[in-house]
């Protein structure tokens, strides 16, 4: 594996696996390992070499194959994360499209600063290593993975989310609204909105743990490439952590979110009808969620789905 960081905003550790041994370090805070009496309680927490960002509970189990980039985006300040770290990608470069974006949430999330950004190349993607000509989606959206109305706590935070690296092709019914029926909203905005609703009641010790991406690894779960190129996922997923605390303690609930793309807004479904355990989303991705939990706490909160546990609109 190599890892190259440089001292841009935006931390870049570039990818690259042959043999990979999963090994643990020692940190004493939630985003990091645990070791108990000198001894691992987590067997497949990722490697952190020059960026401890990776074992953040955010980021499931890094690809171990091709060329993947890991960018961590990073702002000026410590005001709304103690390092800096407002989102993160695993972009890859063979097939020039993003896996997942992941980031946390807490009740001070939300902000004044609406969408005013530009969508632009990352500046941490080398040319080649994604696909420049397509500054827009010929047919679809640009999807935000990490959305921009989750970043509202500063210009500089929202504006990062309109990096290309952060977007997919998403239908409009899918991923946005009907300005001339309310009732119209794509079922991945509708998600989005009902976490944004979560975060917003979370207590000051509670966080929300998200990843979210669509689906390039399977050409079964591949709509299209436009222009034989750009990846259209056919669906898309979100693997969702809470840490709350109750009675002097911090406890874990989690869940899953798996919905087919199409060009419908499908309002007869709910949201709650694609909600689904860790244990099943990672059947369907691929993905291994929320590794770096010690390997107790992730068994139990990964199979177990208990949609009462969840307060839904």
């Amino acid at each position: 594996m190599k890892l190259l960081h440089t001292l841009r905003p935006q931390s870049i550790l570039y990818l690259c696996f042959a043999c990979l041994t999963l090994f643990f370090v020692s940190c004493g805070d939630d985003n990091n390992p645990v070791i108990d009496d000198g001894k691992p309680v987590n067997k497949n927490a990722n490697v952190v070499t020059t960026d401890k960002a990776v074992l953040r509970l955010e980021f499931p189990a890094l690809k171990k194959t091709g060329r993947q980039q890991i960018i961590v985006h990073r702002l000026s300040n410590t005001d709304y994360d103690k390092d800096r770290v407002n989102f993160c990608t695993e972009w890859d470069c063979d097939k020039k499209s993003q896996r997942w974006s992941c980031y946390q949430l807490h009740r001070g999330f939300s902000g004044n600063h609406s969408r005013t950004g530009s969508f632009t190349a990352d500046p941490a993607l080398s040319e080649g290593d994604y696909w420049a000509e397509y500054t827009y989606f010929p047919g679809f959206d640009r999807g935000h993975i990490c959305p921009s109305a989750d970043r509202t706590f500063s210009k500089e935070a929202n504006d990062q989310t309109f990096y290309m690296s952060n977007m997919q092709p998403q239908y409009h019914a899918f991923n946005g609204f009907d300005s001339k029926n309310n009732k119209n909203k794509g079922l991945w905005l509708r998600m989005e909105q009902q976490l944004q609703t979560w975060a917003s009641n979370l207590g000051p010790k509670d966080t929300i743990f998200v990843c979210k991406g669509g689906t390039i690894d399977d050409e079964k779960n591949i709509i299209k490439r436009i222009d034989g190129k750009l990846i259209v996922p056919k669906y898309f997923f979100t693997a969702i952590l809470r840490k709350y605390y109750i009675n002097g303690k911090h406890e874990y609930i989690a869940l899953g979110y798996w919905c087919d793309q199409t060009n419908s807004y499908r309002t007869n479904e709910t949201i709650k009808q694609h909600c689904m355990s860790i244990e099943k989303l990672e059947q369907l991705t691929g993905i291994d969620f929320f590794c770096n939990l010690p390997d107790d706490i992730e068994a139990n909160v990964e199979k177990n789905y208990n949609e009462s546990s969840w307060k839904w609109l």
